[in-house]
């Protein structure tokens, strides 16, 4: 990662460097997972058996987790990642809780009252990959707050594993959470599954969770059919954007860097710094460190990906991560809560040395589940409120429609709805 000194680089190289890695959307990818999607519509279970043998390699007699599979999970897992796992949860839970939306009630006129009421939606889908790793922490991150927000049915999807089964400690957290039914499967044809219904698995109106490039193509189409169901956020490659001052840690700052560049050869870091002397020391933490990673070949390609840029001051660095939107961001410089307010754009903020992205992904209580690929622009993380829909409600006296009846009255005239003006002066007559 040569540095780059962002003041001398013209506007075309800087948006260059500023796109993120090319995500697999070729038209050969969409158009199979669109015939994935389709033939799990037509044949249901026995579609699902045939692409799980087919890209898991394993036979599934029964398509879903068995209490016994569940018992067996808790069982199987060391009481310190039970452990764990509960001491998560709770903070997760706390934090959410605190965030909970509460119903709004405001007479907005004399007799007019108008409410905006939650409702939880009914049958949440959410899928929890299991690639190269297992990832219990989203089974949290996707169950808690659905198990708060009251959802009628949670439906887990989660590939199985070379046995057949799915990751103990996936199921540990998903029991957690209070979700009952998981099923064992992964990819495209586990969100079709979820979207449209099966013989086993039932239909749920929205879809949440991260995935690789299948999943993601298969939540975009679903997504975009009346017939199939909404999704949390499109999603892409993990990323981190790191602003370093001369009061970063340079150990620090690598061991970051290269917590996000495990995620995947796809996934992307940037360094933003102030001092060339920080970027130098960080390069050679970089080198140190990466040897020993089980994962290093995965880093090693993920920093091909990467950048590293020498910014003129904080303020410029801070413009250039709202204009890139990262998904995680850290701000490893004095006084970091200060610049807080000039953050516009991210979707979660690490402020100072001693907040690991890590933490955010597991256990300090905020949602890892975040928008990426510059989405942050416009989308949140996942919450509480992304479990529900909220209903407006209005409630008018005599009195109350007396008072505002006629400004609906000009307003619908003026666009030409004459019914809208008739059904308010039909009963302003009543009333008269």
């Amino acid at each position: 990662m040569k540095p780059l000194r962002w003041s001398e680089l013209t506007e075309l190289d800087r948006r260059a460097l500023l796109q993120r890695p090319a995500q697999q959307r070729q038209p050969e990818l969409l158009a199979e997972v669109s015939r994935l999607i389709e033939q799990v519509r037509a044949d249901g279970d026995s579609t699902l058996r045939a692409l799980t043998r087919r890209f898991d390699g394993v036979e599934l007699a029964e398509l879903e987790v068995s209490t016994a599979e569940f018992d067996a999970a808790e069982a199987a897992l060391s009481p310190t990642l039970r452990a764990a796992i509960d001491e998560a949860y709770a903070r997760i839970r706390a934090f959410h809780l605190a965030g909970v939306a509460q119903p709004v009630r405001v007479e907005t006129a004399p007799g007019v009252v108008c409410e905006r009421i939650p409702r939880a939606i009914g049958t949440v889908g959410l899928y929890v990959p299991a690639g190269s790793a297992p990832l219990p922490s989203t089974a949290l991150m996707l169950g808690v707050p659905a198990q708060i927000a009251g959802c009628e049915a949670m439906i887990l999807c989660s590939p199985p594993q070379a046995h057949g089964g799915v990751e103990p400690s996936v199921l540990y957290a998903a029991r957690r959470c209070g979700i009952r039914r998981v099923f064992k499967l992964g990819g495209a044809q586990a969100i079709a599954a979820m979207a449209y219904g099966s013989e086993s698995v039932p239909r749920c109106d929205k879809l949440f969770g991260p995935g690789n490039s299948w999943v993601t193509a298969a939540k975009l189409a679903v997504s975009t059919d009346p017939d199939g169901a909404a999704i949390d956020m499109p999603a892409g490659p993990s990323e981190l954007l790191v602003i370093a001052d001369e009061s970063a840690v340079p150990a620090f700052v690598a061991a970051d860097l290269l917590s996000q560049a495990e995620h995947g050869g796809d996934s992307q870091v940037l360094l933003l710094t102030t001092r060339e002397d920080i970027a130098e020391q960080v390069r050679i933490e970089i080198e140190r460190q990466l040897p020993a990673l089980p994962r290093a070949a995965t880093a090693a390609a993920a920093l091909g990906n990467s950048r590293v840029l020498i910014v003129d001051d904080l303020a410029q660095a801070l413009a250039i991560s709202n204009r890139y939107a990262p998904e995680h961001l850290i701000l490893s410089i004095r006084d970091a809560r200060t610049w807080l307010r000039e953050v516009r754009s991210a979707g979660s903020v690490f402020l100072g040395n001693q907040a690991p992205e890590s933490i955010g992904d597991y256990c300090s209580g905020t949602n890892h589940v975040l928008p990426t690929y510059g989405l942050a622009r416009s989308y949140s993380g996942v919450s509480v409120q992304s479990f529900q829909t909220f209903i407006t409600v209005q409630e008018l006296s005599a009195a109350g429609l007396a008072g505002i009846g006629p400004c609906a009255v000009v307003l619908a005239e003026a666009e030409g709805l004459q019914a809208h003006a008739r059904a308010v002066t039909i009963r302003l007559e009543a009333l008269a």
